[in-house]
Order: structure tokens, then sequence, then C-alpha cells
């Protein structure tokens, strides 16, 4: 009798431990569902009105890497308003616009070693003026030292036929080593030559 008793205990004990294991594994399931579970978006949050973006490109064997913030035309005179001719301008909005690039370049005509720069440019009614210069970290053009440009290109600016409500940057591989960097907003498009060396 004793010997039943032991080995129904024995039994019940072995049941007992195997549901308390499946409780647990459900348990587990369970929780690993909730933190499955997406999160709905903060509808208060409003998106900056200049977000910041990134466009890049290899050309030929030269990576070209574009960082800058975009901001957009919204009912506002840019050119000659906005953004003054014949003045330096970061070419973006916040933080001064970054270009960097891999190997070292032709940019306009201008031998530039590989590595990363300040883009700013010189608005005017038809030219431009666009600047590559050592520093580029630094807010806007407010520490713009023309001591340190690294290029300084002549380009015309082209009309574009629709308004470009954000800036834009872009750059394109034209096949054999060479490519192109643009920017464009509102209705004006300016482009610079690259050549990978």
């Amino acid at each position: 009798m004793f010997k039943i008793v032991n080995i129904l205990f024995a039994a019940m004990l072995i049941m007992s431990c195997g549901n308390s294991s499946t409780e647990a594994t459900e348990e587990h399931d369970h929780t690993e569902q909730a933190s499955g579970t997406e999160k709905k978006p903060d509808a208060t949050k409003k998106k900056p009105l200049s977000p910041k973006e990134t466009t890049m490109a290899n050309v030929g064997k030269t990576h070209v890497h574009v960082e800058y913030s975009s901001p957009g035309v919204r009912g506002r005179v840019i050119w000659g308003g906005l953004v003054a001719y014949d003045n330096v301008w970061s070419t973006g909005a916040h933080k001064a616009t970054s270009v960097d690039f891999s190997t070292d370049v032709d940019f306009g005509g201008v031998a530039v070693k590989k590595g990363k720069y300040g883009f700013f440019t010189i608005p005017g009614k038809d030219k431009w003026i666009v600047i590559l210069n050592s520093v580029y970290d630094m807010h806007l053009a407010d520490d713009y030292d023309a001591a340190k440009d690294i290029a300084r290109i002549e380009v015309k600016s082209e009309a574009l036929s629709e308004t470009m409500e954000h800036l834009k940057y872009t750059v394109k591989d034209n096949g054999n080593g060479a490519g192109t960097l643009s920017v464009s907003w509102d209705k004006i498009k300016v482009s610079v030559d690259i050549k990978s060396k």
C-alpha cells in the first residue's frame, strides 16, 4: 500500500511539474505577442519644415554623398527674397550642406582631393558661383571663410518648367567616370560636372 501511495504521489508531482512548465510557456508566448504589437504613430508630431535629407550615387569609381536640410517654398519669394542675390548661401537650411567624395575628383574643372567639404553658393540672377569649402560643420554660412575655399566655379542657372517645392540635390552618373551634382529649388536648377579620378 505504501508503494502505491508513493507511486501515485510521484505521478501527481510529475504531472503538476509538466503543467507549470506549460503555463510558463503559454505566458511566454503571450508576452512575445504583446511586445510584438506596433505602436501607433503620434499624430500630434509635425513633420519638420526643412527635413534632413541625403542623396548619393557612384560617379565612376567615386562615391558622392550629400547631406543637407531641405527647405520648402511655402508661398515665399525665394530668389532675391528669402535667399539674397550676390551673398554666400549654405544652399540648404540649418547646418551647412556637406559633400563627401570617396576619391579625388575634378569638380567643375578644379582638382579636388577626396574628403568632405562644405557646399555653398552665391546665387545670381543668371549666373551662380558654386563653392567647396574645407569647413562643413557650421550653422548655415555663419562661419564661412572664403580663405578656406577649395573650389569656386561659375555656372549658369537654368529655369525649371515646374516649381520644385522642396530643395533637392541630385547626383547623376553620366557614364565614363563623369557625372553631375545638381541642386534644384523653386524654379531654378544649377549643376556642376564631376569626373572621377
